[in-house]
């Protein structure tokens, strides 16, 4: 699609119609399919945002797994005081959501632009159901994709914003993984340790058990919808003796090999860093759309691998996406095509028929194939577009065959013989 005016009407209509029908259903005027994710905010959320105003982190809860900086969005309520803290929650993610779209439509004018990312957007959050709304990641993929937009003519607001984002919810560091060699790449990344520094610095201040979260997450297992939990679910089939409990915030594999899933789970990550390190090593060549490309990737590459693939996780992947997409120098097409697709598969397996996934089933085994399937080849695709845009080997020089001069003739018709005296 280009970024011809006629389609930005029709997409914010879309939008708006689309976003009504969301706050319907987060607020509980219609019942959407499946499993009520709404618990998450007005019980967990809201708890620990008792916690936190009391002065504290919630260091003795397990399921408190996040940055410092993400106590603002769990605090963030309290801007809305004349409405309960759920409701409050529900519209702050629709603003950020319409943050989103307001950057991405600006961002789709002008030459060199399409409206392609405004309507990954404006479909893909709908696909995800209530859990776009009743989850903070809507607030932290705003700030990324700020971060990318500001980033294509001011460095510093990049690096400012990613540190920021990468203190909400680490993955936002990604965000400069791509940034063009020099003043761009010192600029950015300057700034974002020295923001880092800053906030670091504020929280320990403010209250203590900051890095509480850092144990939690080191102590996390094979969550049932990861890449590395399709062993256990087809183990299942042939008689693992396993069990799937609550186990630090999330439903994770129990039982023999569990362990050593999980260790070749963050191999697999080591290696995508790994990747990663040789691409920015070997990238030659950095266009207008590399950041956003190479932090799309990057992203695609530590979700998929992750020893934990939450439903929220594919708002990250999907406002990457439109970033992207808004750039028609971008070859992230087809795998912005696969996380969209990824996205309503995932909501079908969560909260739709997350029963038949904790038991895997044939539809929960099935469902899982499809969607983490959809995820490693979009992974993969992304990688090798990635490489095959920037990493430039030098064009070997035509080889020119030396031609020897043509010798002297003389009048007589023989070469290299005086010519006789008159």
């Amino acid at each position: 699609m280009t970024g011809s005016s006629g389609t930005r009407p029709a997409a914010f209509a879309v939008w708006a119609l689309s976003r009504a029908l969301l706050l319907l259903w987060v607020s509980k005027v219609i019942t959407p399919p499946g499993l009520d994710v709404t618990s998450d905010v007005s019980v967990i959320y809201h708890g620990w945002y008792d916690v936190l105003r009391s002065g504290t982190y919630p260091q003795s809860d397990v399921t408190w797994q996040y940055p410092p900086v993400a106590a603002l969005a769990i605090l963030s309520p309290a801007l809305l005081p004349f409405l309960d803290y759920a409701t409050s929650f529900y519209v702050l993610a629709f603003l950020c959501d319409a943050l989103v779209m307001g950057l991405l439509l600006r961002a789709s004018r002008g030459p060199g632009r399409r409206t392609a990312g405004v309507w990954v957007w404006v479909a893909g959050v709908p696909l995800l159901g209530t859990t776009a709304y009743a989850r903070y990641d809507v607030m932290v993929t705003a700030v990324a994709v700020a971060a990318l937009l500001a980033g294509l003519r001011q460095p510093r607001v990049l690096g400012a914003l990613a540190a920021f984002g990468a203190l909400l919810k680490v993955w936002p560091a990604l965000l400069l993984a791509g940034t063009a060699r020099g003043r761009h790449t010192r600029l950015a990344w300057t700034t974002a340790a020295g923001v880092a520094a800053g906030l670091l610095a504020l929280c320990a201040a403010a209250a203590p058990g900051s890095l509480a979260f850092l144990g939690f997450q080191r102590e996390r297992g094979t969550e049932v919808e990861s890449l590395g939990a399709l062993v256990f679910h087809v183990a299942r089939q042939f008689g693992w003796q396993g069990r799937v409990e609550l186990h630090y915030g999330s439903l994770e594999f129990l039982g023999p090999h569990v362990g050593l899933v999980s260790t070749l789970a963050l191999g697999l990550s080591l290696l995508a860093f790994g990747w990663l390190l040789v691409w920015r090593l070997r990238a030659r060549t950095f266009g207008v759309s590399t950041p956003a490309d190479a932090a799309f990737t990057a992203v695609l590459l530590f979700t998929t691998t992750s020893r934990v693939i939450s439903p929220q996780y594919m708002l990250w992947l999907v406002g990457l996406a439109a970033v992207c997409l808004v750039l028609r120098e971008s070859r992230m097409g087809w795998p912005a095509v696969l996380v969209v697709v990824a996205t309503g598969i995932t909501q079908l397996e969560f909260p739709i028929g997350f029963v038949h996934v904790v038991t895997s089933d044939a539809t929960g085994v099935t469902l899982m194939f499809l969607r983490n399937g959809l995820l490693v080849a979009a992974s993969l695709l992304a990688a090798v577009r990635l490489w095959r845009e920037t990493v430039r080997e030098p064009e070997a020089e035509p080889a020119v065959r030396e031609v020897p001069a043509a010798p002297a003739l003389s009048r007589a018709g023989s070469p290299d013989t005086p010519a006789s005296a008159p």
